[in-house]
């Protein structure tokens, strides 16, 4: 009977000690980038907080999967430029007139095949063409061709 008791005693024990332990939730979020503002810099990378807000003070970081637009230089073709716009849209724009130049897009990397037309209205402002778009959830990437 006392070996019964005492078994029972040293179950619970464990038992007991198992239990403080716990992890509620974990995850790891992968993207990267940059942030300046004034004598400020922040870079986040694999680690980086959860999709959502932290604040203290005068500051938030925003936390989630960062996305890439980005725009491939091809040779002879006018300078393509990217900027980010007051309502948090993306200007994809190169000088105007660009005759003979078409406006591609890609999702995969720079190196791959799969580019294709950009459907979506050109502005042109008669100085230079415009293309607005929302950041997307992913990477995306743009060039001038000429077929």
């Amino acid at each position: 009977m006392k070996t019964v008791f005492l078994s029972l005693l040293i179950s619970l024990a464990a038992l007991a000690a198992l239990g403080q332990y716990s992890v509620d939730w974990s995850t790891i979020d992968g993207g990267g980038g940059t942030s300046t503002g004034g004598v400020y810099s922040v870079t986040g990378t694999i680690g980086q907080p959860d999709a959502g807000a932290m604040s203290g003070g005068n500051y938030t970081l925003q936390g989630g999967f960062w996305g890439i637009i980005s725009v491939v230089q091809t040779p002879g073709a006018s300078l393509l430029s990217i900027a980010r716009t007051t309502t948090n849209t993306v200007a994809v724009f190169w000088p105007s007139p660009s005759t003979g130049w078409t406006l591609q897009q890609n999702t995969n990397s720079v190196s791959s095949l799969n580019w294709s037309n950009v459907t979506a209205a050109i502005q042109d402002d008669g100085t230079n063409k415009t293309l607005i778009v929302n950041p997307p959830t992913g990477n995306r990437f743009y060039r001038l061709f000429k077929p």
